[in-house]
């Protein structure tokens, strides 16, 4: 089901080489069992001059979750001579990712307690 990891200039090669280990490390830090870690290449055509990322779609975690999840990747794909990568993280809402038709949880998708999100309507 989530979370998604997904690369964007990237040879195919490469990431597959990486993807065993971006996948235990992952779990590990995250805390969830390897099969749930998802591992996407998105082939795009970029219009203007666009960097190399990687895009983590996932719910939200502590910020040092978050943290050691982006120096963990950026430690990995510095080692194999790509240093200058932008990671970014998506924050996926529990109540507004729907499986089967129903959302995973029922409630606010932002609760307004959220310092984070203040001022998202």
């Amino acid at each position: 089901m989530m979370p998604y990891l997904r690369f964007k200039g990237f040879p195919s090669a490469f990431l597959h080489s990486i993807a065993p280990q971006v996948v235990d490390e992952f779990a590990a830090i995250v805390q969830i069992a390897k099969e749930k870690v998802k591992i996407e290449l998105l082939h795009t055509e970029a219009i203007t001059q666009v960097p190399l990322s990687v895009e983590i779609l996932m719910f939200p975690r502590k910020q040092e979750i978050h943290d050691a999840v982006a120096a963990m990747l950026h430690r990995l794909l510095s080692e194999s001579d790509y240093p200058n990568v932008h990671l970014f993280f998506i924050i996926l809402s529990p109540a507004l990712y729907y499986k089967n038709g129903e959302p995973l949880t029922q409630g606010q998708a932002y609760p307004p307690e959220d310092p984070a999100m203040q001022g998202i309507t």
